[in-house]
């Protein structure tokens, strides 16, 4: 096998648009290969940052605009029986031409494709285009012919088979992109290749098995050998002459086990594949590292409805999940090494689950590869998000060619632990008044309960499906019923307060959110607004969510003093964003025994915006990812009503008891203790205790002025319960003593409370955009401390460390001669 990457030279020019500028008119310029239309723009100085200020909409011609890129290249015939040309992913709608001879069509950004082109390549130089015709257009006259379907956006995007959130989304820019986003080159070729390799891993009585599956692509009808080594052992398959398949299975005895994060540890071992002759000669390799472990989904009835229970080497695993976005607009952006940055950040704030969700793309080899090497769990979404899908030609082919493709493609990750068939579309049908406009239309019922689970049991029986998110396991039962399967929460934020989350009981919930801005160092390089304001022209056009200002508003009423600047909204809006989903993750883990699992909506962000990401789209850390660090701990303290009153709630997510004296103290807000109490805490591993408060505790003497503090051994793991909202506490004003010194690669910020502080937090970004801070969101008691480590290149000025608005606390807003909030 011979392979000779076509990445260079290439050339990109406008072929036709409605609207297309001058200055790129009849214009080549050079393109990068893997990359994008708009990357290339971009990089020949032709048009402005999409990610600033509203570039965005400056910039619609592009998707309207048809585009070519072109290179040239040399080839050195061999004696090879075929030479291919190999496209690993092109978006969208691409005709592919060699030397003015049209080679292959496509329509598909998420398959691959090969296009036999032995009789259009020349010795010596040869010319190769791609053109890619306007995505919209395509979209739109198969919306024109196949008739509109419902739709969570005013855009064509469920009628061509690409990223969904290129055309917009209430947390994403519309830039339809066009361009070769994978490798392409020549592979020359013969007697045979490797067409196939799907490797079925699983563990069966203690015995690690791999079950090969093997197609090959043949030029002679010659006797080939496939053999196959993994973990030391090794086995060997005749693939007799004139056929195209074979299988063979790998035993591994005891083998050491691959765990998600937090339940052990994630063993890789090389699996190599290779062809040859049948007298030993090599024709192709293929390898990959896999894991030994097996996993099921528990959907057994029981008392409380249908559980939704992933077992992993037969261990219940309790999700710790997060809801993951394409990192980027424009996929090639998306490094290995930002990857690996992006999944620290999720294993640091305790995530042990990613779901890949359906409006995106199917991930990188990296991101899977990623995800195994860190104990990552993924739940992989086919790519159907928010609208009524046609199942017409062509989509009912397309669609099986990507699945087919994508799961044979991935089945070799032991971090794919589940296979789901959509976001929101079963429950879109039912509940969004889709039935009386589709009028009997066809709307992806058939992808999600038929073709998707025959393509996965075909393919791949070792992982479960689910035919949606949210799906109750039956089409008798609501889609979004919380007492079966999965379920969705979004009337919080969209309607009610956040505290509604405390009514849910589910079984697993795999998405609920709250917004937030992005930190402001991002706000400060994405926007020119001066001066920065909720409503300033940049954030309105940054903030996609309908009516998502005023939803911010709104919740910023319920819990907190009126913002007097710009600089208090955004502190108090992204502390209300960490602690609505604070709040619903400690409320659930506090029902263990009934909800299995949550996935926050969503860990990243794909731009600079407001959205409801623990990260923002330059990489900085909201203070939501502090407080997912602490929700998503291991070890969890939580005061929670029960049974009109209070209780304490401590969860042991470790395979080893939880012992430790616990007290429990009601003060004033001053520090002056009215009740205590301790008890001996005993949780065994992977459980749960409930300590009911006696009224002493759980009845506040003044509401305004008291709080609970609950301590297990010490404050590493506390519990805080207020008695009244910030808004209306008689909050002190705040006073604290504040030391700075200096540490390698950094500072270190020492803050002594001489009253209450609540959610302290420190944002160096305002002061140097590169510096980080490991801690936030800090309730200090009068006369305790913490320290804060600040990473930056530079020295901080310590003035500027220590005080607004680089330094803030909810009580930091109260008028000092009042002390009472102001605003």
């Amino acid at each position: 096998m011979n392979r000779q990457a076509l990445h260079e030279g290439w050339q990109l020019r406008a072929v036709s648009g409605p609207q297309v500028p001058d200055a790129v008119a009849g214009r080549a310029v050079p393109a990068t290969v893997p990359g994008c239309v708009h990357t290339d723009l971009l990089a020949a100085g032709l048009i402005d940052d999409p990610y600033l200020d509203a570039n965005e909409t400056t910039l619609a011609w592009i998707g309207r605009t048809d585009w070519e890129y072109a290179t040239t290249f040399v080839h050195r015939p061999g004696d090879d029986d075929r030479v291919e040309l190999v496209c690993a992913g092109l978006d969208t709608v691409a005709t592919l031409t060699l030397n003015g001879v049209e080679v292959g069509r496509t329509a598909n950004m998420h398959r691959s494709y090969r296009f036999d082109v032995a009789q259009a390549l020349r010795p010596g130089e040869n010319t190769l285009a791609v053109r890619f015709d306007s995505a919209y257009r395509y979209a739109e006259e198969q919306r024109d012919r196949l008739g509109d379907r419902p739709n969570a956006y005013p855009e064509p995007f469920p009628f061509i088979r690409k990223m969904a959130c290129n055309f917009g989304w209430d947390w994403g820019p519309t830039l339809v992109t066009a361009g070769i986003w994978q490798e392409i080159g020549l592979h020359a070729w013969s007697t045979a290749r490797l067409d196939v390799v799907r490797p079925l891993v699983t563990v069966v009585d203690g015995r690690g098995r791999v079950e090969l599956h093997v197609a090959v692509e043949r030029a002679t009808d010659t006797p080939l050998t496939v053999r196959a080594e993994v973990a030391g052992v090794t086995g060997e398959a005749t693939v007799a002459a004139g056929r195209r398949t074979a299988a063979l299975t790998l035993t591994v005895a005891d083998p050491e086990l691959w765990w998600p994060r937090g339940y052990g540890a994630q063993p890789l071992h090389p699996l190599t594949v290779t062809l040859a002759t049948a007298d030993g000669r090599p024709l192709d390799t293929w390898s990959q590292r896999v894991g030994f472990r097996s996993v099921r989904l528990d959907t057994t009835p029981d008392a409380h409805g249908t559980p939704f229970t992933l077992h992993v080497n037969d261990v219940p695993v309790l999700v710790r999940g997060v809801n993951w976005i394409p990192d980027d607009a424009f996929p090639t952006r998306v490094t290995r090494d930002r990857l690996a940055h992006r999944f620290t950040q999720a294993a640091d704030a305790n995530v042990n689950l990613l779901r890949v969700w359906g409006g995106g793309r199917y991930e990188s080899a990296d991101f899977y590869s990623l995800a195994d090497e860190h104990g990552l769990l993924v739940q992989q979404d086919f790519l159907f998000a928010c609208a009524a899908y046609p199942e017409e030609e062509p989509f009912g082919t397309e669609v099986e060619a990507e699945a087919r493709e994508q799961v044979t493609r991935l089945a070799g990750h032991p971090s794919l632990v589940l296979w789901t068939g959509n976001n929101e579309n079963i429950w879109g049908w039912h509940d969004w008044d889709w039935q009386e406009p589709l009028a009997g239309r066809s709307w992806g019922r058939r992808f999600y309960l038929d073709l998707l689970p025959r393509v996965v049991g075909e393919l791949d029986p070792t992982r479960p499906y689910w035919p949606g998110s949210p799906w109750s396991g039956s089409e008798a039962v609501h889609p979004n019923d919380p007492a079966h399967g999965t379920t969705h929460i979004w009337d919080v934020w969209n309607t009610d307060d956040y505290t509604k989350y405390r009514e849910y009981v589910p079984r697993f919930v795999a998405e609920f959110g709250y917004q937030a801005p992005p930190a402001y160092a991002t706000l400060r390089r994405a926007l020119s607004d001066d001066p920065l304001a909720p409503d300033s022209p940049g954030m309105a056009h940054h903030q996609k969510a309908a009516d998502g200002d005023a939803k911010l508003r709104r919740g910023l009423d319920a819990h907190l003093p009126a913002p007097a600047d710009f600089d208090d909204w955004h502190y108090l809006t992204q502390l209300n964003q960490a602690r609505a989903i604070k709040l619903g993750v400690e409320h659930f883990r506090s029902h263990r025994d009934v909800c299995s699992g949550t996935i926050v909506w969503q860990l990243n962000d794909c731009w600079p915006v407001t959205s409801w990401s623990a990260v923002d789209g330059d990489g900085r850390r909201k203070p939501l990812w502090y407080a997912l660090r602490r929700a998503y701990a291991d070890r969890l303290l939580t005061v929670q009503p029960r049974d009109g009153g209070l209780a304490l709630i401590a969860v042991n997510e470790t395979g080893t008891p939880w012992r430790a004296p616990l007290t429990v103290t009601r003060s004033t807000l001053t520090g002056e203790p009215r009740a205590k109490t301790s008890y001996p805490l005993d949780v065994p591993a992977y459980a749960t205790v409930t300590v009911p408060l006696p009224a002493d505790l759980a009845v506040a003497e003044e509401e305004r002025r008291e709080l609970l503090v609950a301590e297990a051994g010490d404050t590493a793991e506390r519990a805080l319960w207020f008695f009244a909202e910030d808004r209306d506490a008689h909050w002190p004003a705040a006073r604290y003593g504040a030391t700075v010194e200096a540490v390698d690669g950094g500072q270190r910020v020492r803050v002594t409370a001489r009253t209450v502080l609540r959610d302290l937090t420190l944002f160096p970004d305002r002061l140097d955009p590169a510096a980080e801070v490991d801690t936030a969101l800090v309730t200090l008691l009068p006369g305790e401390s913490v320290t804060f480590t600040v990473r930056s290149g530079t020295p901080l000025d310590p003035a500027a460390l220590t005080g607004r608005p680089v330094l803030r606390c909810v009580n930091d807003l109260v008028d000092d001669a009042a002390g009472a909030p102001t605003g």
